[in-house]
């Protein structure tokens, strides 16, 4: 049964999150991990947690309009004090824990935040490093004080600290809560949602209540979300996609939100918890299938054989399924028969048993990818969105998830195509404007339109196909259009590539430069008695070239010409966000990798 709150679509994130509570306050809201046990918060657990910490910020001299950066790996207390700073009328940014203390300098600068709500001894770090910068900056929270027995700082407190506070001012003032949201209008600025900046410094994308409580209608309408519903919180809660699975839906919808442990144990929960609906990025799912047919290969022969027998069973059903014919009695007894002995069990040992809902969005998934989940038995759609958008603008809806494209607009949101192929959105779901930055507001808002970046064509359904990122398209040098996302995509379903980045703007012929995935090459190496000493020297080793370049021709053959990568090159190191390459969702930052690898890209075009 569908039970989402009845406040109006045009309404507030705390009045949302009140009339939750108030419909089933004894109801599991979360659940987190603590000395090996799942401990569970309620709805009403969870409301008293808010109104302290809203209070308390409150104490320390927040107000209305105010920024709260908060920083932090997933966790009630992020939670909390989001929730808290909105319904204290102040607005939340949130932070990547993987931000070097300068790219947190930049963005609690930049948003003037007064408060630093920090994980813990790793985060107060940065803070203390550039806390002298950040004139606007008053105070630093701690949520976790291990490791902080005998620090002192007069700018520092902990949570509880904080908690301790909001009870005194409660006591003082019980009424002072219920004010400050009733305050608090749709049109109010919520949060400023900082971009991972592919192309440069981020850009602080600033939504409102309205825009997140519009989009939270739009999405329940277009997807299946239940009460029931159980979620496991392990990307990033400063990214909108994974804000608006963890925080905001779970409010209009009241399903339960787990919390991984850490990130090294995100397998091992999703064992656990078996959730019913999952949100993850492309690189999950392509991490997921690799490992599958890694350890297929290193299985049993009567387990490679069913398995390979199941799998071309699935991949016949999938065929005809995603060309939308009838599937013969014959292939639906089979494929049950492969999901009863092989993908059942898979299934369970993936801790994907439950799932009714997974989705795949923030960057585009290979069709191959999507088409091997489904035939496994898992449902998975994909969504089409950007931060300026609070998160989605198209997604596979119902039944019908098709390959080639991402599906029909969410219910309300308009989709155009410009003159040169730009993706154009309009809806509530629309964002006000980028902080402090009116110039770029007006380059990507323009008569109520978003533009998006993205090129793309409608069909006469006005089913959504990306082709690619407006700035990334190749022109080859005899004047060919070339999307090179698609091209990379089917790169990276090889289970011995983590990356792929296509080059040849301008130039003759396309080339890649490919990033090995390390934990599978490694052990075709042991496997096959390949010596090797670095992760720099596996990557010249003539076998491992080998099995790229195998993978390269076999890419090669489902392409046009034109579209075929002649020459590639293994980039002698892995990419990250620190460095620099990628973004903190794990999106190559292209520009800088070819400058970066200038003359790696050069050696394949010389003679």
């Amino acid at each position: 049964m569908n039970n989402e709150v009845t406040t109006d679509r045009d309404s507030t994130v705390p009045k949302m999150f009140i009339e939750r509570v108030s419909q089933h306050p004894e109801k599991v809201a979360m659940r987190y991990k603590y000395l090996g046990v799942w401990r569970d918060i309620t709805w009403a657990e969870y409301l008293e947690q808010v109104r302290h910490t809203c209070l308390g910020l409150t104490a320390l001299g927040i107000e209305r309009g105010d920024r709260v950066a908060v920083i932090g790996e997933n966790r009630p207390e992020w939670l909390f004090s989001d929730m808290a700073a909105m319904a204290a009328g102040a607005v939340t940014v949130g932070i990547y824990t993987t931000s070097a203390a300068r790219q947190c300098e930049y963005v609690v600068g930049h948003s003037g935040a007064k408060v630093f709500i920090a994980e813990d001894e790793e985060q107060l770090d940065k803070a203390l490093l550039f806390r002298e910068r950040t004139p606007d900056l008053t105070k630093i929270v701690i949520m976790d004080p291990k490791g902080l027995r005998g620090f002192s700082d007069p700018m520092v407190i902990t949570f509880q600290d904080l908690l301790e506070r909001g009870r005194e001012l409660d006591t003082r003032d019980p009424h002072r809560f219920a004010d400050m949201v009733a305050r608090t209008q749709p049109e109010d600025l919520a949060l400023i949602i900082y971009t991972s900046g592919t192309t440069g410094p981020p850009k602080g994308a600033m939504l409102s209540h309205r825009n997140i409580a519009w989009t939270t209608w739009s999405i329940g309408a277009a997807v299946p979300l239940d009460p029931s519903d159980e979620l496991l919180s392990f990307l990033p809660l400063s990214h909108i996609a994974e804000r608006m699975f963890s925080v905001f839906l779970p409010i209009r919808f009241g399903y339960t939100v787990n919390f991984t442990e850490s990130l090294d144990t995100v397998t091992d929960n999703f064992r656990e918890v078996s959730p019913t609906l999952i949100f993850a990025v492309p690189r999950i799912w392509e991490k997921y299938y690799s490992a599958i047919r890694i350890r297929v290969a290193n299985a049993t022969w009567f387990k490679r054989v069913a398995y390979g027998l199941a799998e071309a069973i699935t991949a016949k059903y999938g065929r005809v399924r995603f060309e939308r014919k009838a599937v013969p009695v014959w292939l639906q007894l089979l494929r049950s028969f492969a999901n009863l002995l092989v993908f059942y069990k898979l299934r369970e040992r993936l801790g994907f048993d439950r799932v009714r809902v997974a989705i795949s969005g923030a960057a585009p998934i290979s069709p191959d990818v999507l088409r091997y989940f489904h035939g496994i038995g898992v449902p998975l759609r994909e969504v089409y969105g950007q931060t300026e958008g609070s998160g989605p603008t198209c997604i596979h809806q119902g039944e019908n998830i098709e390959l080639a494209n991402v599906g029909p607009p969410l219910p309300g949101v308009e989709v155009r195509i410009a003159e040169d192929g730009e993706i154009l959105v309009k809806g509530d779901n629309v964002f006000i404007g980028y902080y402090r930055s009116p110039e770029a507001t007006e380059e990507t808002l323009i008569d109520g339109w978003l533009h998006s970046g993205d090129v793309g064509v409608l069909d006469d359904r006005g089913y959504l196909k990306i082709t690619d990122r407006k700035k990334d398209l190749i022109i080859t040098a005899g004047g060919k259009n070339i999307a090179p996302q698609n091209i990379e995509n089917q790169l990276k379903f090889s289970p011995y590539i983590n990356d792929a980045i296509v080059v040849g703007d301008r130039l003759k012929f396309l080339a890649a430069l490919i990033v090995i995935d390390e934990e599978n090459v490694v052990q075709y190496a042991q496997d096959h008695k390949i010596p090797f000493t670095t992760y720099e020297s596996l990557t010249k080793c003539p076998e491992i070239i080998e099995l790229i370049d195998r993978h390269v021709k076999e890419v090669n053959k489902a392409l046009s010409h034109v579209e075929t990568v002649k020459k590639f090159t293994i980039v002698p190191k892995k990419l990250y966000e620190e460095d620099g390459e990628v973004t903190p969702t794990m999106k190559v930052k292209r520009k800088y990798i070819n400058e970066k690898f200038g003359d790696l890209i050069r050696s394949m075009y010389k003679g």
